[in-house]
């Protein structure tokens, strides 16, 4: 099966999941719509870049939990500004790493809303683990930019 392929199949899939989280909520909220978007391949030299293409959608640009599809979600996305402060002060890479690639335990993310990127990584890359690796490193020390001071 081809790269592309793969990825149309796995956004769909997030599209679809997302849509059933909205069918979810009672009939007088407002429900979120969520257009189906395909995944674009970013630099993997830049973790902002990323960050922006990827996870601003749920955790929005400033990192706090606000994109545009976050109410879609069936859980809130984590704030990822108090990272650190939810950690004694000490910026957890090795956690961000993990739940990054799909590796960790995410009880939090509930039925897991929030796309293994390490696969969709995987994918992009043609299988180049060192690819893969640069671009979660990369997005890791992104988001320890975005910590509250």
């Amino acid at each position: 099966m081809s790269l592309r392929k793969v990825i149309l199949m796995f956004t769909a899939l997030v599209v679809l999941t997302c849509m059933v989280a909205a069918q979810d909520q009672t009939p007088d909220q407002n429900k979120t719509v969520i257009q189906h978007v395909p995944i674009t391949t970013t630099s993997p030299v830049s973790g902002k870049e990323m960050y922006t293409a990827y996870c601003a959608v749920c955790h929005g640009t400033d990192g706090k939990g606000g994109g545009p599809a976050a109410s879609a979600l069936k859980m809130p996305p984590t704030d990822l500004t108090q990272l650190s402060k939810n950690n004694g002060g000490k910026y957890p890479a090795l956690k961000v790493t993990s739940t990054i690639r799909g590796t960790g335990d995410l009880p939090a993310h509930g039925s897991r809303d929030m796309p293994v990127w390490g696969q969709l990584f995987w994918n992009m890359s043609r299988g180049h683990e060192g690819e893969v690796q640069q671009r979660v490193s990369n997005l890791t020390h992104y988001i320890e930019t975005l910590q509250a001071k």
